[in-house]
């Protein structure tokens, strides 16, 4: 029940500005245009149960709203932050006894990737037999917080966290809600939408202190330094524990691999401005030296420990520097996955061939018995032929010469791969002698 002076309380910008249909909504129009998932949804009049993923302040809650609103379904919100099995039970009784009279109910669950699973599970029902049209709003991947169950009964819709040109239009929109210019330069302008980051909501509450500020009798405009004095700057989204923190990784090892410094400095930078612990950083730069740059620069590995270390001994934020130029060295390093496919290789091999014996010429014969056997016989000390080679084989004798490690014509390799050239073409010629002798 609206209380008797509600309409007098003050209400925040963010709530004023809250768009009245679908068509207000910003940024959103690769899902709510007429060719978008939404908008032929609504044109055929059925709505699927759904689950949005996006940013925070990209509109999740809004949509859900006026979905309910197009669709003349009763809205029933909860937070999964705040509700639990109770709250549940008492919205699908409620949902049924509508059902009874012929109509719909759209429950809107935000952070839904909050409930744990059981609970995701007590939806299925409800949501199968069409109970209830379940929205879930979610700012974290659905494929790794939701239950496959649930998931495969709602379609994920990805929103995008909002562009220049719809932060633009709602500044445009305050403007003419206020009747006046934001009291910015352009420059401050442009620093404002870059403080918001995606996010529209934290664009209107930045908006509401500037306006709190400046008074309609004092429209002197504010430039960038003293815009920053009036807000605060927004900490970068980055949750160390969920997706975000895996995109940023695999976004700096990507730019290494495609030898883009500049690219991967960003994305470090990026990572320590979220908050990322430098060590799991360093861990990822040795591991990177490894796998992607290997024996193409032998000092690709040194580097990066060099740079652990250096961090470990000076702390930040100066040892950031040593990580900074880890990822400088590895990205302009010539680049080989050989060692690492060798690797692979090698393990599949000795995974299918099960357990054969050395071959007995490599083996030691430290008693009788054992020479008897033949352990040793034949062996040829490598250092007292001519090249220090004696060619011999030293696989199991069923399996044969393995060809497991391929260097490529890059750095350092492109000398490794002379050297087995030179070994390969010495082994033809011992083999040719020992098949003469014979």
């Amino acid at each position: 029940m609206t209380g008797l002076f509600e309409s007098q309380a003050p209400r925040p910008l963010a709530d004023r500005l809250r768009p009245q249909n679908l068509a207000e909504v910003v940024g959103q129009g690769h899902l709510l245009g007429p060719e978008g998932p939404l908008g032929r949804m609504l044109g055929s009049g059925r709505l699927a149960s759904l689950v949005l993923w996006g940013p925070p302040g990209c509109g999740k809650t809004t949509i859900a709203r006026l979905l309910a609103e197009e669709t003349t379904l009763e809205f029933e919100p909860l937070s999964a932050v705040f509700s639990g099995v109770a709250d549940l039970r008492k919205v699908f009784e409620r949902a049924k006894q509508r059902r009874l009279a012929g109509r719909g109910t759209l429950l809107f669950v935000d952070e839904i990737h909050r409930f744990n699973r059981a609970q995701q599970d007590g939806f299925l029902p409800f949501v199968e037999d069409g109970t209830v049209v379940l929205v879930g709003a979610t700012t974290e991947n659905p494929s790794f917080e939701l239950n496959p169950a649930l998931l495969s009964r709602c379609q994920v819709l990805v929103l995008k966290r909002l562009e220049e040109s719809a932060l633009r239009e709602l500044l445009a929109r305050v403007e003419a809600l206020e009747g006046r210019n934001l009291p910015l330069t352009s420059e401050a302008r442009a620093a404002l939408m870059a403080m918001a980051d995606g996010d529209g909501r934290y664009l209107l509450n930045l908006i509401e202190e500037v306006l709190a500020l400046a008074s309609p009798a004092n429209q002197e405009p504010l430039d960038t330094a003293a815009l920053a004095a009036v807000v605060q700057k927004r900490a970068p989204i980055y949750d160390k524990g969920q997706e975000s923190h895996y995109n940023l990784i695999s976004a700096l090892h990507k730019s290494l691999r495609g030898s883009d410094c500049d690219a991967a400095l960003y994305w470090f930078a990026r990572m320590l401005a979220g908050g990322e612990d430098p060590h799991f950083i360093a861990r990822r730069l040795v591991r990177f030296a490894v796998e992607d740059v290997g024996l193409a620069d032998p000092d690709a590995l040194p580097q990066s420990i060099a740079a652990w270390q250096a961090f470990e001994r000076i702390g930040s934020p100066e040892g950031e520097l040593a990580l900074a130029q880890a990822v400088i060295y590895l990205a302009t390093a010539p680049k080989s996955n050989a060692a690492y496919k060798a690797y692979k290789a090698a393990r599949k091999s000795a995974g299918e061939s099960g357990s054969l014996a050395p071959p007995a010429h490599i083996l030691n014969a430290p008693t009788g018995l054992m020479r008897d056997l033949g352990y040793g016989k034949g062996y040829r000390y490598d250092h007292d032929t001519a090249e220090a080679f004696s060619g011999q084989d030293y696989f199991p004798d069923t399996l044969g010469r393995q060809a497991l490690y391929h260097p490529v014509e890059r750095g350092f390799e492109r000398e490794i791969r002379k050297r087995l050239a030179y070994w390969a073409k010495l082994r033809a010629g011992r083999q040719g002698e020992s098949e003469d002798q014979n």
